[in-house]
């Protein structure tokens, strides 16, 4: 039977994805927000006024750091300047929680300004697991991995996303980050069911559920090809997936994100009134 009880960490609760623009109207009032979440390469400065309102904001609220920096999936080592100021961030700011993405933005000594797929093989679980051992051994603490979006597959994966990440998370022990809009993305351009991948996903390693906006396009066969934004509301299909994974699931930390093209604090707050509706239901 599936562990339906949340992992330590975050509460069981919206968050959303701060943004300093927002940082008065927070405080202000927050309802329904419970959390934050920071990108953690926009915080590895040594000071200023950034620095300040985080620090304030994390007296209140519980924060979550998000890396997009790591490369955990590139083939070379990780950057040993790039880990030690994520350790130097986390150590001052205790966060609830970090995590990753399965994904790889760097080849030779080049960064490259995107998330990158990875092929599924067991060559790439090793490299990734040693990867995801160093940092947990730097930083001290359990990392969650998250699921990333696709836009092709490659031939020569031997297994599939979820026995990957299952395999990842028993061999090294960090946890697990379930974007829901990644899973749609994914599924809506490599045709498959995502309310399959769902219910084949590790659930009981999840100690948090991203949600955010995507834009609809079509490849050059007329196929619907769908792009992972972050710049614009939750859609429909996506909230209904999010229905289904917390029925399965059990109540997990909800993050909206939204990075492009950001709105004013009251459309962020009611896509997180959204989400606390979804998490009653199922508490209920």
């Amino acid at each position: 039977m599936l562990d339906r009880t949340p992992p330590e960490g975050l509460p069981a609760r919206p968050g959303v994805g701060y943004k300093a623009r927002h940082y008065t109207s927070i405080l202000a009032d927050p309802a329904p927000v419970g959390w934050l979440e920071m990108h953690a390469e926009n915080y590895m400065g040594d000071g200023g006024r950034p620095l300040a309102q985080l620090r304030h904001l994390a007296e209140r609220f519980p924060v979550s750091v998000h890396g997009v920096g790591l490369s955990i999936g590139g083939e070379g080592r990780l950057d040993p300047e790039h880990l030690a100021r994520l350790k130097h961030l986390c150590g001052w700011l205790h966060p609830a929680s970090f995590s990753e993405h399965l994904a790889w933005s760097t080849h030779d000594s080049a960064f490259l300004n995107d998330l990158l797929p990875l092929p599924y093989t067991q060559a790439t679980l090793a490299r990734v697991a040693d990867h995801v051992d160093e940092v947990q051994a730097v930083l001290g603490r359990r990392m969650l991995l998250e699921n990333p979006s696709s836009y092709l597959s490659f031939a020569e994966s031997t297994m599939s996303e979820t026995d990957f990440l299952r395999a990842l998370a028993q061999r090294t022990g960090c946890g697990l980050l379930l974007d829901v809009n990644n899973v749609f993305v994914s599924a809506t351009n490599l045709g498959l069911d995502p309310r399959a991948y769902i219910a084949d996903f590790p659930l009981e390693q999840v100690g948090e559920i991203h949600l955010g906006g995507h834009d609809e396009d079509a490849d050059d066969a007329g196929r619907p090809l769908l792009i992972d934004s972050h710049g614009r509301a939750v859609a429909d299909p996506v909230w209904a997936l999010l229905d289904e994974t917390l029925a399965l699931s059990g109540p997990r930390p909800v993050l909206i994100e939204w990075d492009t093209d950001v709105p004013d604090w009251p459309v962020l707050a009611a896509e997180a009134a959204r989400a606390a509706a979804a998490l009653e239901r199922v508490a209920a």
